[in-house]
């Protein structure tokens, strides 16, 4: 299933599967690929949901860095 608002040659789920990316990263390949293109969604709030993402998983990284050391 294509969704009109993913214009390129690529899906971003097929993307998300073949990288293996974690729920978070899928996120902002998510939100960053439809960003200004969804119909009723603003631009700057899909790019917000994909900052928030982003610093969820650098969080996620850090307290796991800390925590193995």
């Amino acid at each position: 299933m294509h969704n009109k608002h993913y214009k390129g040659k690529v899906q971003p789920i097929e993307l998300i599967e073949a990288q293996d990316l974690n729920f978070n990263r899928g996120n902002i390949i998510k939100y960053v690929s439809r960003a200004g293109k969804k119909e009723g969604e603003d631009e700057i709030k899909d790019l917000e949901k994909a900052l928030y993402y982003l610093e969820r998983e650098m969080k996620r990284i850090k307290e796991n860095v800390i925590f193995v050391k």
